[in-house]
């Protein structure tokens, strides 16, 4: 229960809800389980909440286009700019306040999906790594 538990949260604080699941990483760790595994569910479970912050940007964006909340040459501009910072930003996936949009804006541009996933699970399993060694 306790593995299922971190991902589930892992996998919210990840999306674009608010929460955190550090805290509970922590108190895992400091029960004594496996912290690699600990660090892998959890990264996991964030990864993939990433990627719904992904699809949900890949899929809003004709809705964001038809409702004029976003102009052509917006997109153009960012599209560029994502092209040129794009993996740099991704390895910001894991801050708090900016990560999640990082992650949908991925998905509007349709940023690269292997990419995508390969940078955020670094970055984000680098992240787990540090906290650990907090405890």
């Amino acid at each position: 229960m306790t593995f299922l538990t971190l991902f589930t949260l892992s996998f919210l604080a990840a999306t674009l809800l608010p929460g955190g699941s550090e805290a509970l990483l922590l108190y895992d760790l400091s029960l004594g389980y496996d912290p690699f595994l600990l660090i892998f569910v959890a990264t996991i479970g964030n990864t993939l909440g990433s990627l719904v912050n992904y699809w949900i940007g890949l899929k809003g964006v004709d809705y964001l286009i038809t409702k004029k909340y976003l102009k052509a040459q917006q997109m153009d501009r960012a599209d560029k700019l994502f092209a040129r910072y794009g993996a740099f930003s991704l390895l910001l996936s894991w801050v708090p306040i900016i990560g999640d949009p990082i992650t949908f804006i991925a998905g509007v541009l349709k940023y690269d999906i292997k990419k995508f996933l390969a940078i955020v699970f670094l970055a984000k399993g680098i992240r787990y790594g540090v906290i650990s060694l907090l405890i």
